[in-house]
């Protein structure tokens, strides 16, 4: 099941070493602390910093340990619930400006990563979104079909007769192709815009963890492992990871781990003939699979949710090669190199959220759409910590909801998930 040489971490590590960071001690003194160095805390560092803010970006762990260097690298527009569901909650002004921001997102990454010069093997290679039964085909084929005028994002339908042109399996019911939809190596994009921040003039500190927050008429005084440091504003960047330390965030985002594996190296005619393009691939699931060749097309990266309870990528890795081999039963006897887990935030309306919450600025929930997502309300939350109007985004407009008795342990989890793969069995 594992190679000789299996490694219990992600894949993109073996490939992206993070840049050296600045050896640099605790300031007394900053404009703007952020904590989280992720996508999100390193995107608003890039802003405040180019703003001529003294900045500083602190992490629990290693810049980038998190969720932004362990995800599948898959850029999409984001936008979970439809347009249509978004009408009936907000409005039909409100759901088209959400959706709106989903497509910012979107071409704010491809821009910011041609832009600023990144190495990251970023590609527009579009996406097949696989229907897993055939009511998930119709509705699939009446979405792309009934596109909001404004909204087009020009997807049409592979039918099933036809979907070995994109994907060499018969587990589907045909899908959708997004063909604006891309891939990255999520690790040398952090790298990238690590070393951006770094040049903008922000300091990162690695392994300071923040232990507690006080409020005072001067602004914030955040107590960390490494010392004490005041700041006249505080940005959460913490997604996945947030913890005690904020809990009225805790209690707005469900942690869920989500898990992936690579495969050992493939040979370039089974590749080609199990997915003959580097499209990324999703499903119709509730409990999604998402998976994708590797940049150089060596391997497969595969993930997807495949425990009820977090459990280690030991014993989740031959769970997803299972599945990996439903899809694709020729890579039965093809083993692991890889396998990692990380959190990723959902939120009970499944949408992202910005603000300000009781003074401290925050950007979060991304809802396993976080690759463009986290970067874009990064950029935008770093634009409102420094008072700029662009800075404002339709997300700020939604109330960040909660649950009772929740307190940010999500207890009802295990039969969520038993409850969606129960409708994935059922042809609706």
């Amino acid at each position: 099941m594992f190679t000789h040489d299996f490694k219990e971490q992600p894949y993109w590590w073996d490939r992206s070493a993070s840049p050296t960071e600045q050896d640099t001690e605790l300031p007394k003194k900053v404009d703007v602390l952020i904590i989280g160095a992720g996508y999100t805390g390193l995107h608003a560092a890039i802003q405040t910093a180019r703003g001529s803010r003294k900045t500083l970006v602190i992490d629990a762990e290693q810049a980038g340990w998190g969720c932004s260097t362990r995800n599948g690298g898959q850029v999409s527009t984001s936008i979970k619930p439809s347009f249509f569901e978004l009408e009936k909650k907000y409005g039909k002004d409100m759901a088209f400006a959400i959706h709106t921001e989903g497509k910012n997102s979107l071409q704010f990454t491809g821009d910011f990563i041609r832009d600023e010069g990144l190495d990251c093997s970023y590609d527009v290679v579009g996406r097949f979104h696989a229907a897993h039964n055939s009511a998930q085909y119709e509705k699939l084929a009446k979405a792309t079909e009934h596109q909001v005028p404004g909204l087009e994002n020009g997807a049409y339908m592979i039918p099933r007769l036809e979907q070995h042109s994109e994907l060499g399996t018969n587990a589907y019911f045909g899908g959708a192709i997004f063909p604006k939809h891309a891939s990255v190596d999520p690790a040398a994009y952090h790298k990238g815009i690590l070393g951006k921040a770094l040049e903008a003039g922000a300091n990162i500190i690695s392994n300071c963890a923040a232990e507690n927050i006080d409020r005072n008429k001067n602004g914030f005084s955040v107590k960390t492992s490494k010392g004490i440091v005041h700041a006249d504003k505080v940005i959460i960047a913490t997604n996945g990871y947030t913890g005690s330390l904020t809990p009225r965030l805790q209690r707005r985002v469900i942690p869920i781990g989500s898990y992936v594996i690579a495969t050992e190296p493939v040979g370039k005619n089974l590749m080609d003939q199990l997915m003959p393009k580097n499209r990324i691939v999703s499903d119709t699931r509730k409990v999604v699979y998402y998976y994708r060749p590797s940049p150089d097309r060596s391997r497969i990266i595969f993930g997807g949710r495949v425990s009820l309870g977090e459990s280690n990528p030991r014993l989740s890795g031959p769970k997803l090669h299972n599945s990996l081999c439903h899809i694709f039963p020729e890579l039965e006897n093809t083993k692991i190199s890889h396998s990692w887990m990380g959190y990723v935030a959902f939120t009970f309306d499944t949408l992202m959220h910005i603000g300000v919450d009781d003074g401290l600025y925050y950007a979060m929930g991304y809802c396993g759409s976080g690759v463009g997502m986290a970067g874009y309300l990064g950029m935008k939350i770093g634009q409102q910590a420094l008072g700029l109007e662009q800075g404002q985004t339709s997300f700020n407009e939604i109330k960040f909801q909660t649950r009772p008795l929740y307190t940010g342990k999500p207890w009802f989890l295990a039969p969520s998930v038993m409850y969606y793969r129960c409708i994935d069995s059922l042809n609706i």
